[in-house]
């Protein structure tokens, strides 16, 4: 998978994964799920359609309301939410997208602040990666990375961070981080340097998609696209029935672009031969006429679904 950020500067990938940062952090190489954290044993919240598959949501027997006031979060960082940003934030929280896989299952929520550096880690070692970067890079991105989140979750609800949990088959299977993306829903959650060719500030974006090398070819791609478009129709304060959504990918990255051109995306422009001038890869611009409720549309084969998102330059998607 190729990665693509998009931070106050821009770097540049090579593979399947994109990000979209810009800012500075502080950062932790990956750390094991909450979940699997034997200092604190969360609670489980199972499924009652599919009891093989369970999900912490909180980390204390308290947590119901703790898990309420981790989105909340936003609220005591002393910028005013109006009415209607309060609902939107209560929709983020209880937002859940569950999907039977033929190798397991997965469920896709918005991040928890204590799953910060989980997608760190993940957003940091796919960069590495497409970019052949040594592994010791992964703590000075991580640092970027890091921060970048923190500022982007305090724009919430006009922006969110999704994250992906697998679980396999077997009823003893482990349930392990699997990917994440980001979501931008109009303006206000637009990312203020967004890597070209532009998308339209007051229109949905979705970038910084990637996928954990170790399950990739699971459809795991397709779904995190898929949870996306649907969290944005649930957000839109569209008066219309439809909605354009955008996002970038790379022109070298052909898996994604065939997962995306599945899912009804269309070319609006491509990046000039120029911009390899600045040590950037072209990018494809692409859209997406996003109807209410989105049309149900069938897993495209593995082959092409683990492609991630990743939108957003290569340089810092």
């Amino acid at each position: 998978m190729a990665t693509t950020f998009s931070l106050s500067f821009s770097l540049d990938h090579s593979k399947p994964h994109h990000l979209h940062l810009s800012s500075n952090t502080h950062f932790k190489s990956h750390l094991h799920t909450p979940f699997l954290n034997p200092k604190s044993p969360p609670p489980f919240l199972i499924f009652p359609k599919f009891e093989r598959f369970s999900v912490i949501f909180s980390s204390s027997s308290s947590s119901q309301s703790s898990s309420s006031s981790t989105l909340l979060d936003p609220l005591r960082t002393g910028r005013f939410l109006s009415k209607e940003e309060l609902e939107k934030l209560q929709l983020l929280q209880d937002y859940k997208y569950f999907q039977e896989l033929e190798s397991g299952s997965m469920l896709i929520r918005v991040m928890r602040e204590d799953e910060t550096d989980m997608i760190v880690g993940l957003l940091s070692e796919s960069f590495a990666e497409s970019m052949l970067m040594p592994m010791g890079y992964v703590t000075l991105l991580g640092i970027l990375v890091k921060q970048y989140l923190i500022e982007r979750r305090a724009l919430m609800p006009h922006t969110a961070t999704l994250i992906g949990y697998y679980q396999g088959d077997n009823e003893e299977a482990e349930v392990q981080l699997a990917g994440t993306v980001e979501v931008s829903f109009d303006k206000m959650g637009a990312n203020a340097s967004p890597p070209t060719p532009t998308p339209p500030k007051g229109s949905p974006y979705i970038c910084n998609m990637t996928v954990k090398k170790t399950l990739r070819r699971r459809g795991i791609g397709w779904h995190l696209l898929k949870a996306s478009e649907e969290l944005i129709s649930q957000m839109s304060s569209s008066s219309t029935s439809r909605e354009e959504v955008f996002l970038h990918c790379r022109v070298i990255d052909e898996a994604p672009f065939s997962m995306y051109t599945k899912a009804g995306y269309e070319v609006v422009k491509t990046d000039s031969f120029l911009i390899l001038l600045t040590l950037q890869r072209r990018k494809h611009l692409m859209r997406k006429q996003l109807l209410f409720p989105p049309p149900l549309i069938n897993n495209p084969s593995s082959e092409q679904t683990d492609g991630s998102t990743f939108s957003n330059d290569e340089n810092p998607s």
